[in-house]
């Protein structure tokens, strides 16, 4: 079975990644996919012989097409992974009196008929231990990664009434110089998540290459040890500032250690200064938290002649990359069917939008604001509507409909009298005279439609000379003029109903003769 491509988001990473010199085996474990699947899109970036600046202007299908290679991961071994699972439990009953190696095989094979043999197993759990032992020191370079956690313990605010309400105490830490940023939020829905994620960058005054963190659904909406699948919104968010997501293993606390350090010295040096002190609002305990903070990355690390602050504006800060000017802007997404009237339908307003009609049928992505509608087909945007809350109403560009249908949409009797009156003001006036004649304008349509299909089909000349016939007749209509084109009327000279073209004779009386 061929191997899922990457998203165009993680392939931007990447690319991104390595035009800033990060290392391949870096960018594997920052993007959680194989060295194989990154040194595959590095080679095609190579021989494109794009700019970075050519690149980043790209669609995602433009490319997705330049880049149209498949992932290479390692096949999952489930034997492996099931047997992995139980080692570290292995390990603690070995110090028990009376297990040995040869019970905890027995063991495994009583619920794992198909596993390893004795010498297989052996080996692995002596692995195990030796690598549990191995304690590891890692360098956090300046302005690589910032990672990000929730405290367990809540903060309150104090309501009118005298209740406490709960809210989320949200923790960011750099990893170079551990300048640390605290920050209050009602909850840690995606929306507040991304917020809070987003004043933190703010605070630094700078981007990092990467964000780690954890596996919360307001991040991952689907967690896995090797690549997991990241929230769309959350994603959205992390190409708009050009950070590489990197969500920590479920139940690996020391993939992000020190943000779970940072959280518990935010319990010692900040909720302490907040004891005994009421809040009614975030905005005030935020407030609070801030200057609490400020104290607390001011402060002298015990071991060190400077602070977390010092050490940020010394090596970290100039490290930092520049910030996009424009504030995130969140957006719902949805799947839904273009229907046959080419409209799709936003279900929160109950209202529709159009898209051109030849999508008729397919599924779209709908992204929406509080400003606007986007519709998506494959990466591609195929219409962009300003948002109208009317319920049941229509929003619909011209453009995206079929030809015969905007023809009828411009059937108006002002655009009718405008076609007539750039042929000839005598064909303006036989069409005011069917508009008119009809108890409602809609009735004259098809008759003004058909002169002008007449005029089209004998010229200007022609259908100017049989309106001029008709209106002299006083009859008003498409047939009338149809038939007097047929017949070649128009061809003949209208005679005038002036008395001066009375002859003079002995036996008319004339009009004085009737005073």
């Amino acid at each position: 079975m061929p191997n899922k491509s990457v998203t165009m988001k993680t392939l931007r990473t990447i690319i991104r990644l390595y035009y800033y010199g990060t290392a391949v085996k870096a960018i594997a474990n920052m993007v959680r996919a194989s060295r194989n699947t990154i040194k595959k899109y590095v080679r095609i970036w190579n021989t494109l012989g794009l700019s970075y600046e050519e690149f980043c202007s790209k669609s995602d299908e433009e490319l997705a097409h330049l880049f149209s290679v498949n992932s290479v991961t390692a096949p999952a071994n489930p034997r492996m992974e099931a047997l992995e699972e139980k080692l570290p439990g292995y390990c603690k009953k070995l110090g028990k009196r009376g297990v040995t190696t040869l019970t905890l095989h027995q063991d495994y094979l009583r619920s794992h008929p198909d596993g390893y043999s004795i010498s297989q197993f052996r080996g692995h759990l002596r692995r195990h231990r030796q690598l549990s032992k191995a304690v590891m020191r890692i360098e956090h370079r300046a302005g690589d990664k910032m990672y990000v956690d929730y405290a367990g313990d809540k903060l309150h605010l104090t309501l009118p009434d005298g209740t406490k309400q709960p809210v989320e105490v949200f923790v960011a830490i750099l990893g170079c110089s551990q300048l640390t940023y605290v920050e209050a939020a009602e909850s840690q829905r995606k929306e507040d998540f991304i917020r809070s994620c987003e004043n933190a960058l703010h605070f630094y005054g700078g981007a990092p290459l990467a964000l780690v963190t954890d596996n919360l659904k307001s991040a991952v909406t689907k967690a896995s040890r090797y690549q997991a699948v990241l929230n769309e919104d959350f994603a959205a968010f992390g190409e708009h500032y050009g950070i590489a997501l990197c969500p920590a293993r479920g139940y690996k606390p020391k993939d992000k250690a020190l943000v779970e350090n940072a959280v518990k010295l935010t319990y010692r040096h900040i909720y302490t200064r907040l004891e005994g002190q009421k809040f009614s609002d975030l905005h005030s305990l935020n407030l609070a938290l801030r200057s609490a903070l400020e104290i607390y990355n001011n402060k002298q690390f015990s071991s060190k002649d400077y602070s977390r602050r010092d050490h940020f504006e010394d090596v970290e800060r100039d490290m930092l990359r520049p910030l996009n000017p424009i504030r995130f802007e969140f957006r719902t997404h949805l799947v839904v069917t273009v229907n046959r009237y080419h409209h799709v339908r936003l279900k929160e307003d109950i209202h529709f939008y159009s898209v051109p009609h030849v999508h008729i049928g397919k599924q779209v992505k709908l992204s929406y604001n509080n400003d606007s509608v986007a519709v998506y087909l494959d990466h591609e945007l195929v219409a962009f509507h300003k948002r109208d809350r009317t319920p049941h109403g229509y929003t619909t560009e011209p453009e995206h409909q079929p030809a015969k249908h905007r023809y009828v949409i411009e059937w108006t009797p002002e655009n009718f009298l405008a076609q007539a009156r750039a042929i000839d003001p005598d064909v303006e006036y036989y069409v005011s005279k069917i508009l008119e004649s009809r108890g409602h304008p809609e009735q004259a349509y098809k008759c003004c439609a058909g002169i002008m299909a007449l005029a089209r089909k004998v010229g200007n000349e022609r259908i100017v000379s049989a309106c001029r016939f008709a209106t002299s007749l006083d009859a008003y209509g498409y047939r009338t003029l149809e038939d007097i084109l047929n017949r070649r009327l128009d061809q003949l000279e209208v005679q005038g109903d002036d008395e001066d073209d009375i002859p003079e004779h002995d036996n008319i009386r004339g009009k004085e003769y009737y005073k």
